[in-house]
């Protein structure tokens, strides 16, 4: 049997689901809906909270929504309850099943800001927080990118986070030094290569322990850098660490369109490159030759050998490539966001991009989706330090990094990986 041939599938009976299981979304629900009620409406200030949809000086406007603070929030969290309800009784199919928890979670977002936006004079805009998340998603997006390639090849990629902070390192020294972005950008791009050199060499090659080899890989670039930054950019800032920064390119005609038109389609080139990457990952890896054979050496590279397919060869190549997209994510925090760097800059986005490709299930477009529920939450406590909200600050900026708990630990299920992901494969 050839590798493009395929078995009868046998399907094996579902597991039974165990009673805390099945009680932990009505619970979860039931919670949300409680907080919405019991803390963001009874505690609301009193009036209304403004929202805008349309940019300053959009040529087509929508008008501003204004709700009554409260008692949106008191609605919120009836409707979820209801939901919490409806699913402890009824047997709602995954497709169901998932509508409802994004009902629920835009419910508790929309309190939130309810909450955070009552009588305040100015309009809570919702386009600079759609345009900021995918901002903030980007390099989130590249990285959870590079962690499916390297995955479905059998390779555990932890040094992702070394992969943007390299890039993000070498895309603002040179920029900085030619003058020229698109070079910085091949530049970053390359590091992120080199890393993936690294991380192949070791992994495949001398079989050691990948979770182990990532660690110490991006030990080993936070140590470089930060050395770097202290001994040449800190020194020599105005040459090696004053690099331009990408402007916004506007698409004719669909930059115009309401909403959608500023948040997709008027941003820097590192979103576009982001759409093109996730375009060629979906249809590469289930609709060409290579992704066939990239996930046959991710599941089974002792059968994929024994029809010809290059185990070490696919997996070298592939984690190498995939080094490029981490590079450019890098890139962007410097080139194309805040025109420096900084140590440790990458601020564990790295990780966070390994969560989002668990949370997508091993796939492209589930692994961006996840980055963008990451880099929504980056956005929204950004926005929220600014609205003088009574949380503490750095409560605020700890909400992403509890979301991926959360996210990894309750709400995934059950995700299986590659079978052949972090085994060392060695040719008899």
């Amino acid at each position: 049997m050839t590798i493009t041939e395929h078995a009868p599938v046998v399907r094996a009976e579902a597991a039974p689901v165990s009673p805390w299981r099945r009680w932990l979304a009505p619970a979860t629900f039931a919670v949300f809906g409680l907080v919405d009620i019991f803390v963001f409406g009874l505690f609301a200030h009193a009036g209304d909270v403004t929202f805008a949809f349309s940019p300053p000086f959009a040529k087509v406007t929508i008008p501003n929504l204004s709700l009554p603070a409260a008692e949106t929030c008191f609605a919120a969290g009836a409707l979820t309850l209801v939901l919490a309800v409806v699913r402890a009784v009824v047997k709602l199919s995954t497709l169901w099943r998932r509508v409802c928890i994004a009902v629920v979670v835009f419910l508790f977002v929309l309190a939130l800001l309810c909450w955070a936006g009552a009588g305040q004079t100015t309009a809570f805009n919702v386009v600079n927080l759609l345009q900021g998340t995918l901002s903030q998603s980007i390099p989130i997006m590249l990285g959870a990118l590079t962690g499916v390639i390297c995955s479905r090849s059998g390779v555990v990629n932890i040094g992702i986070e070394g992969q943007l902070l390299l890039g993000a390192f070498v895309a603002a020294m040179v920029a900085s030094a030619s003058g020229n972005l698109w070079l910085g950008l091949i530049a970053g791009a390359a590091a992120g290569c080199v890393v993936g050199a690294l991380l192949a060499v070791f992994a495949i090659q001398y079989t050691v322990d990948q979770i182990i080899l990532g660690v110490v890989l991006n030990g080993l670039i936070l140590g470089l850098t930060g050395y770097l930054y202290d001994d040449l950019m800190v020194p020599y800032a105005n040459t090696l660490n004053s690099p331009p920064t990408f402007s916004a390119i506007k698409i004719p005609l669909l930059a115009d369109i309401p909403i959608i038109g500023p948040v997709f389609f008027q941003a820097t080139i590192f979103l576009y490159l982001t759409y093109l990457a996730l375009a060629l990952v979906q249809v590469g890896l289930f609709n060409t030759r290579w992704g066939l054979r990239t996930r046959a050496v991710g599941e089974h590279p002792v059968a994929a050998d024994t029809v010809g397919i290059r185990v070490y060869a696919t997996r070298y190549r592939n984690v190498i490539a995939a080094g490029v997209l981490a590079g450019i994510g890098g890139a962007y925090l410097t080139i194309g966001s805040v025109g420096s760097f900084a140590k440790g800059m990458s601020s564990g986005e790295g990780y966070i991009a390994l969560a989002a490709m668990i949370f997508g299930r091993y796939s492209p477009f589930g692994a961006v989706a996840a980055a963008l529920l990451f880099g929504f939450t980056t956005q929204l406590q950004s926005i929220l330090s600014t609205m003088n909200v009574p949380i503490q600050s750095n409560l605020l900026l700890a909400t992403p990094y509890v979301v991926t708990i959360i996210v990894v630990a309750g709400l995934v299920g059950k995700v299986r990986p590659p079978k052949a992901e972090g085994i060392p494969y060695i040719k008899s």
